[in-house]
């Protein structure tokens, strides 16, 4: 029953989202992550949403949705979900925002993650703005409220479009899980603090795209995840 209620809920969300925004999930490297194209249904303009690298076919879905790219927005500096920003920033001539400085030292590191994991040659790169909990950054006419949520990572950072109730939370929260802790500078009680305190209080309508895996909504996980349900 909880599950059919989950997927009612996503029906809706999407009908609603639609109204105002598109968006476009689309998975790219080996580790399936979910880069994201969120679309301003006014203007045509759109955000890149972590980028982690499949260039041909971020750039094949930006064609597909005749849409006009005005930047690049960053969760986390994770190999998966950056590696292809420098080089698409460059492409595109955009912008990059975020994430939160306190993950410099993993942008920094990007070569060294992509020798190390087997990736293609990715870029090192600076953002054009930091970003901190409070800030807004538009998509056209839309707008998203940045939410600082580290523990995944200290500088992890997330997306929440108010209007619609969506958020793109990268590897913080995931359907069923939470991020892993156990790379350099996570924190598991930090990370949890981040997803009751931060997350949980916008509200159980707020559906979500996750870093990896399928869509979900905060309320059935308050209800379902053995991590941070509410008991």
């Amino acid at each position: 029953m909880i599950q059919l209620w989950l997927i009612f809920s996503l029906v809706l969300k999407s009908y609603f989202f639609i109204q105002f925004m598109r968006f476009r999930i689309i998975p790219v490297t080996s580790y399936q992550q979910n880069c994201s194209l969120l679309i301003c249904k006014q203007t045509q303009k759109a955000a890149i949403v972590d980028p982690g690298g499949d260039i041909g076919l971020i750039l094949k879905a930006i064609a597909e949705e005749q849409a006009t790219v005005e930047s690049i927005l960053i969760t986390h500096g994770h190999l998966d979900h950056v590696g292809a920003t420098a080089e698409l920033a460059a492409k595109l001539s955009v912008p990059v925002y975020g994430p939160q400085q306190e993950d410099e030292f993993w942008l920094e590191a990007i070569p060294a993650q992509a020798k190390s994991f087997g990736f293609p040659v990715c870029k090192s790169f600076i953002p054009d703005l930091w970003l901190s909990q409070g800030d807004v950054v538009k998509v056209g006419d839309s707008t998203l409220d940045v939410f600082h949520c580290p523990g995944h990572t200290p500088g992890h950072v997330v997306f929440v479009n108010q209007t619609t109730k969506l958020a793109l939370v990268g590897d913080v929260l995931f359907k069923g899980s939470i991020g892993r802790t156990d790379l350099p500078r996570g924190d598991y009680d930090t990370l949890i603090d981040s997803i009751q305190n931060k997350l949980w209080p916008l509200g159980e309508d707020i559906a979500f795209v996750p870093g990896h895996g399928p869509m979900s909504t905060f309320g059935y996980e308050m209800r379902t995840n053995p991590y941070v349900r509410v008991k």
